[in-house]
């Protein structure tokens, strides 16, 4: 059964998980906010009603995602981001699925050929981004050319156009465009292995074409390749439609970043010879009342004076003994 058929949880609902396994701990800690994130899993999830050009969209879209991604095929109902309660069954199954990106399509007389992209903070509804396909050729249609690229590798994303900067629906479906191809965070990247580039081209303020290009290196006549580039799909022309941002409060609690490095310590300092080395500050020390070690010397002396001064104790009493019985004859 599929996670689509599940009830969705009572809005603030809250339950506080705790691992039982080993498994299960690290199933939770991959699943815990970090300070690098990994790469997003996106959810493909159908509306009420669908078209055809609306599945052939999310089926490329998929086969682009396929290691990092999950598809539904089933209708849903009450799915709809934009209007007010109807986030509640997405947000159910992004986090049942682990999936903080989604893309849902649907198709009506109002909205033909609909596709709904958006993000989630915490598994609560983030932003989104509503587009309308214009234009679609699908993979298939390019035949060979389609299947260069291999699973798995990181593409050369380009956007070009200034309406990403400037208008703020194409800057976010530059976010989104993002977050959605980026895949695994990495270090070094072997040039070798970047075998696709994702082309994002702005037309207008509210139209956008998205293509997708295979890296084919030529003989030159030098140690130095001749780098050519071979469409392999899908060439998709959205119209931005609806867009929703979040709210100042919320992104500003999603932007934060922790504190990277260890806690500076005072008074500590590292030396080369004798490696850390610390200052510290002591009180003023009272010698008489200051608790030291005690030597058997220095018990033998207190036993003997103990002993002196017990002895001093007693001679007054013998002595008022004394002068009592002389009183008494």
């Amino acid at each position: 059964m599929q996670a689509e058929d599940a009830t969705p949880l009572i809005p603030g609902q809250t339950k506080l998980v705790k691992a039982k396994t080993r498994r299960g701990k690290r199933y939770l800690e991959s699943r815990a906010p970090k300070a690098t994130e990994d790469a997003k899993r996106v959810l493909f999830l159908y509306g009420n009603q669908t078209s055809q050009v609306v599945k052939d969209v999310l089926t490329d879209l998929y086969q682009l995602k396929r290691l990092e991604a999950q598809k539904f095929t089933r209708k849903n109902e009450n799915v709809r981001p934009f209007e007010s309660g109807g986030e509640t069954s997405l947000e159910f199954y992004c986090n049942r699925n682990n999936c903080p990106l989604f893309v849902l399509g649907s198709h009506s007389k109002k909205r033909p050929h609909n596709i709904v992209i958006g993000r989630m903070f915490d598994f609560h509804l983030y932003d989104a981004l509503e587009m309308g396909v214009e234009e679609l050729k699908a993979i298939r249609d390019f035949g060979a050319a389609g299947t260069r690229a291999q699973l798995g590798n990181k593409p050369c994303i380009v956007f070009v156009g200034e309406k990403f900067e400037s208008v703020p629906a194409m800057a976010l479906a530059k976010s989104l465009l993002l977050d959605m191809f980026r895949g695994e965070p990495v270090d070094k990247i072997n040039l070798a292995g970047v075998d696709r580039v994702v082309m994002a081209v702005a037309m207008d303020d509210a139209r956008l074409q998205l293509r997708q290009y295979s890296v084919r290196f030529k003989k030159s006549g030098t140690r130095i390749p001749r780098v050519a580039l071979m469409e392999m799909g899908p060439r998709i022309i959205f119209s931005v439609r609806r867009y929703r941002l979040p709210p100042s409060d919320l992104q500003q609690e999603a932007m934060k970043q922790p504190k990277l490095g260890k806690k500076k310590e005072k008074n500590v300092a590292s030396d080369s010879l004798a490696g850390k080395v610390g200052r510290i500050y002591m009180p003023k020390q009272n010698m008489d009342t200051l608790g030291l070690s005690k030597y058997k010397g220095t018990k033998r002396q207190r036993r003997e004076s103990a002993r002196e001064a017990a002895e001093a104790r007693k001679q007054p009493k013998v002595a008022q003994l004394v002068a009592e019985g002389a009183s008494t004859e």
